[in-house]
């Protein structure tokens, strides 16, 4: 039995950025496409050099991410056990989101074979990525 496309559950990508969630949400438009909606506080709280972010996403037709700059009790730690996987059309359409994600972060040196399943990148916000084919 089919279940109708209102009853289902859908998931999305939330990222917790530390008061570069503007910044970051921004820069995956260029990558991206998409439009973006930012909420954000009202006044500037103590520990951020802006404004803070609430709640921020991009919608696009290909990824829908959700952000905020307002961080768990215990901080946010970057880690290799969370990577976001795209599925790409094809090789050209993986090697043009590589160009895209890593442009600014010249660290980054990728020679990605093109036939390989996967391919992971980090970017300049220290989001990993798993490009697929």
């Amino acid at each position: 039995m089919l279940v109708e496309q209102r009853e289902r559950l859908q998931s999305g990508i939330f990222i917790t950025f530390t008061g570069n969630c503007r910044a970051a949400l921004t820069f995956y438009q260029t990558c991206f496409g998409g439009t973006l909606h930012f909420e954000m506080l009202d006044q500037a709280i103590q520990g951020y050099a802006a404004i803070p972010v609430v709640s921020a996403s991009l919608i696009s037709e290909r990824i829908v991410l959700h952000g905020s700059d307002l961080v768990h009790n215990e901080g946010r730690r970057v880690g290799n056990y969370l990577a976001i996987y795209l599925p790409c059309r094809d090789s050209i359409e993986r090697a043009s989101f590589i160009d895209k994600l890593v442009s600014q972060k010249s660290a980054v040196k990728v020679s990605p074979d093109e036939q390989a399943k996967f391919i992971e990148v980090t970017d300049i916000f220290d989001v990993r990525w798993v490009l697929g084919i």
